[in-house]
């Protein structure tokens, strides 16, 4: 019996109605589906009349559970995994079931879609010809800044995630790291609420002091700049490209 494939099935980061034509396809049509959280995915299951079976997946069961997983493909049966929003494997477990099905040699086929990173790059308004992807940087001050100390040189727009709580001293952290650079605070995207709030890291750490924000935040700050290039040197003669006198 040929083995199933793993679908990694992108899910509206808030809008429901992102949701892909093709996602809810396969969302009805594979045998299971491993979710971050069952609750949540039970909405976007019931939203779009999805029976199929749930069975969760997460950090404090993913060796476990995908196990069971990969008995299933090898039984045969297609499996979607979601996560609680968006692609899963970026700032989720997913990494671990997907390394582990391709180190068994069964199929993993991509589903696209929304994505918190890059709606917030391509609204920012900032470089987006390269960016550097970085989630959420460590809780503890010291093992942060470290971690922002070698984003210094980085030319692309750095983009973070962060929690409303601790806005305020990442903001901190990175003006005292990377300088007052210019910044975007993207806040609920796709929901009814969503906000952009673009200036200086300086201003928005005082926004942020003045207005303590509510909800998913991405932050994306601007790379540092590139170096300009030598002006090329005039054409002469030792190029041989002389006029024939």
């Amino acid at each position: 019996m040929a083995a199933g494939t793993l679908y990694i099935v992108s899910t509206p980061i808030g809008n429901l109605e992102d949701i892909t034509l093709r996602a809810v396809r396969i969302l009805k049509t594979v045998g299971i589906i491993a979710a971050e959280d069952t609750r949540h995915t039970k909405q976007i299951c019931a939203q779009f009349g999805i029976e199929t079976p749930l069975t969760s997946y997460h950090d404090f069961n993913k060796e476990d559970k995908a196990a069971v997983l990969l008995e299933r493909l090898q039984s045969g049966t297609d499996v979607a995994l979601v996560s609680d929003a968006g692609t899963p494997v970026v700032s989720d477990p997913g990494y671990y079931l997907i390394t582990r099905t391709i180190e068994a040699g069964i199929r993993v086929v991509p589903v696209p879609g929304p994505s918190a990173v890059l709606a917030a790059l391509a609204a920012a308004g900032l470089p987006s010809d390269a960016f550097r992807f970085e989630g959420f940087l460590p809780r503890k001050p010291g093992a942060r800044s470290k971690r922002i100390a070698s984003l210094r040189a980085e030319h692309g727009s750095i983009i973070l995630f962060e929690s409303p709580h601790r806005i305020e001293r990442l903001l901190t952290a990175l003006r005292a790291g990377l300088g007052n650079r210019r910044a975007v605070l993207a806040r609920e995207l796709t929901k009814k609420f969503e906000e952009f709030h673009r200036g200086t890291l300086d201003q928005l750490l005082r926004q942020v002091q003045t207005r303590p924000p509510k909800g998913e935040i991405t932050l994306v700050i601007e790379g540092t700049p590139r170096r300009k290039e030598r002006a090329e040197e005039p054409v002469g003669e030792e190029d041989g490209s002389a006029k024939d006198g």
